[in-house]
């Protein structure tokens, strides 16, 4: 009986060959991925930024290749990983090794390369640029429509910090930097730019992610990031570019105000937002009429969010200070766009 059931242990010469397979029947959203695009499109932009030309030998490891190490950054960002556990899924699945072009035995980034590779990323503002080139590929294969954008803002969280209330009013007071200067290593891990804010009886701690979608293809256009106190009219002008002229915008309430009002008059955009009542000023059934018509619309951009929230668990990370979460959260709008093209061509084939 011990001996039949060793046999059925063990790992025959198509067994890998047979699960990658079974994965693809199943499906594999990142091998999806992989079928309509082509990763070699980021090379440029990655060489240009981040490999060292200046190098005078050739001493030392051979770094990873700066593409594969890109694919590394979309594995983490779709399935949320830290920098530990997507080293050791990596180790461990076929399907992350074949999505990175990796055999069974091949060298695996560890850690600290993930999160090196990802700092100079920040650093060299290429994730903003990495976003830009995909966003101008899509337009150019006509799936950026430009006949109407929508835009709204989503909390991201982060591990909440334990201060004081003295070192709390310091860090709303924009005095964070002059806390834990005689304790370096603690001043390491507290992030002085996230902030508390309250919202329909829900505490959030972090940061916003503020989009402008295409509506009618879902695909991000544009982002901000701000702290998570900053209001989502605040934004409202830093989203818009000379591409949405004669488009309708579509928003929620939020987004009212003479000041919004204004910024869509100087892009020459319809305005499509929300309206909302005013204490001893409630709105008509008319305006009520309107805005439920207008959401039909604006309603799509709840699928953005939907898909980070639920399929990529993104509305949480781990991080500190604006420039890491910027970098994070551009790279968690990227990883969408890059899933939603290929939606997008999954249902025109």
């Amino acid at each position: 009986m011990s001996k039949a059931y060793k046999s059925q242990g063990k790992k025959g010469l198509f067994d890998e060959q047979f699960a990658v397979s079974h994965l693809s029947a199943m499906g594999n959203p990142i091998e999806s991925i992989s079928k309509v695009i082509d990763f070699e499109m980021f090379r440029a932009i990655l060489e240009s930024r981040l490999l060292n030309t200046s190098k005078k030998n050739n001493a030392g490891a051979k770094p990873f290749d700066v593409v594969m190490m890109f694919k590394v950054m979309i594995l983490q960002r779709y399935y949320n990983l830290g920098d530990k556990q997507v080293e050791y899924q990596i180790v461990d699945r076929m399907s992350f090794k074949k999505f990175l072009g990796l055999e069974t035995g091949d060298k695996v980034p560890d850690e600290k390369t993930i999160w090196s590779f990802r700092e100079r990323l920040t650093q060299t503002a290429s994730i903003e640029e990495l976003f830009e080139l995909f966003v101008s590929n899509l337009e150019q294969k006509g799936l950026i429509f430009n006949e109407g954008q929508i835009i709204d803002a989503s909390f991201v969280e982060i591990p909440r910090q334990r201060n004081s209330r003295e070192e709390s009013k310091i860090i709303k007071d924009e005095g964070g930097d002059d806390l834990w200067n005689d304790r370096p290593n603690k001043k390491r891990h507290k992030d002085i730019d996230a902030r508390w804010v309250k919202k329909n009886g829900e505490t959030f701690y972090g940061y916003k992610n503020n989009v402008k979608v295409d509506a009618k293809s879902k695909i991000i256009g544009t982002y901000y990031v701000s702290d998570a106190a900053v209001h989502d009219s605040q934004v409202l002008e830093l989203l818009l570019t000379e591409k949405d002229e004669n488009q309708t915008l579509h928003a929620d309430s939020a987004y009212t105000g003479p000041n919004q009002e204004e910024a869509i008059s100087d892009h020459k955009m319809i305005n499509n937002v929300h309206e909302k009542g005013y204490k001893n000023k409630p709105m008509t059934e008319e305006q009520k009429s309107n805005n439920t018509i207008k959401s039909k619309i604006r309603a799509r951009v709840e699928h953005v969010f939907g898909f980070m929230e639920q399929s990529m668990n993104c509305m949480y990370i781990w991080s500190v200070g604006m420039p890491r979460a910027t970098g994070i959260i551009g790279l968690i709008n990227l990883t969408y766009n890059i899933f939603r093209y290929e939606q997008l061509i999954r249902v025109t084939v």
